[in-house]
């Protein structure tokens, strides 16, 4: 028989950053879910923003989900379409994923806590290792910090890295750029992203020259709800496009998807609305043939890239773990050495908050 859910509450939590992302992103915006079911068991899970709507993500969770979800099965993948149905007069994604994502992981957690295992084994491990690339919030670096970074990843080990392209100049791209792979030579890949500062005519240009430095991918050209310029982007350039992190739903994955806008798909578990529907777009990924990449939030994407069938690049950005960033009061529930995240054998989700 399964469990309902007792009782569901929040905290909302701010994480300084060890080095601001911007001039107006200087901390990380997370709110702590945790549900009890009837048995007494306890899970907790998080919503995770950087800079925009975690009181809307908190209000959401305390009066419409939790109006809705107390009382009902505490199983995970049983609630989640039938809240999501609930809920969509207020939108299909954003704040209403983000939301549900943080009761999501918190019945996941409740879940592998009570069968005694991690995430991973609940779900059904397939790997023991997922490769990591460097990554960083890096376009307002100094060129000589931009290659000190890129340095460092050399010495992790790291045999991929992320750099941020966007600038207001194409020739400041170009010549950071240049310096990156001159740091890391020519047999690690080298990826950029644009977080979807540029029109289809600037992107076209600016891959059209950084392509030159024998990109893996492009990250975010575009603006993410602009399908149709994806698409005649993709018919411009040679460089595979990954994007994702800011598509909310599995239809808009399978959109992008089938339009042949994107080769690298970058769900984000968090904006998604947890690991529920991260797994189904997982599945509809796979299905289709392109790759999966997910995006940031390394302890628990890690976790999930050890469940799933081939093998996924993982998303470490340079101090912004919340281990390196001293929020979680227990061990981390994964550990990187060189370019391999592996496991620590942390119950459920593994991840608690100070």
């Amino acid at each position: 028989m399964t469990e309902v859910i007792r009782s569901l509450r929040t905290r909302a939590i701010r994480v300084p950053l060890t080095r601001p992302w911007g001039p107006d992103v200087r901390d990380l915006s997370l709110v702590e879910v945790v549900v009890e079911d009837s048995a007494g068991d306890v899970g907790s899970g998080f919503s995770w923003t950087p800079s925009i709507g975690a009181a809307a993500v908190q209000a959401h969770l305390d009066h419409d989900i939790a109006a809705y979800a107390v009382g009902r099965d505490a199983d995970a993948e049983s609630l989640w379409h039938p809240l999501w149905a609930h809920l969509h007069e207020g939108g299909g994604g954003g704040i209403t994923t983000i939301a549900m994502a943080g009761l999501d992981l918190a019945l996941w957690d409740l879940a592998a806590r009570r069968a005694g295992v991690g995430i991973t084994d609940h779900l059904g491990r397939r790997h023991e290792t997922a490769e990591v690339y460097g990554s960083g919030v890096n376009l307002h670096y100094p060129l000589d910090e931009l290659a000190a970074q890129a340095e460092r990843w050399v010495a992790s080990g790291f045999d991929a890295v992320k750099v941020k392209v966007g600038s207001p100049g194409l020739a400041r791209d170009l010549e950071r750029i240049a310096a990156v792979r001159d740091v890391i030579g020519p047999e690690r890949r080298l990826m950029v992203d644009a977080n979807q500062r540029w029109t289809l005519e600037q992107a076209e240009r600016a891959i059209g020259e950084l392509a030159a430095f024998d990109l893996s991918w492009v990250e975010e050209p575009l603006r993410a709800d602009d399908l149709a310029a994806h698409v005649a982007l993709r018919e411009r350039i040679e460089v595979p496009i990954a994007l994702g992190e800011n598509l909310h739903t599995r239809y808009r994955f399978a959109e992008f998807i089938d339009a042949g806008a994107v080769s690298i798909v970058q769900p984000n578990i968090v904006r998604v609305g947890g690991i529920t529907p991260f797994r189904e777009i997982a599945t509809l990924v796979d299905d289709r043939g392109v790759e999966l990449a997910p995006h940031l939030l390394l302890e628990l994407s890690a976790q999930l890239a050890l469940t799933l069938p081939g093998d996924h690049l993982v998303e470490s950005v340079e101090d912004a773990s919340f281990e390196a960033l001293g929020a979680l009061a227990s061990p981390s529930p994964v550990a990187v050495t060189g370019a391999e995240v592996r496991t620590t054998g942390q119950p459920g989700l593994g991840i608690r908050f100070n």
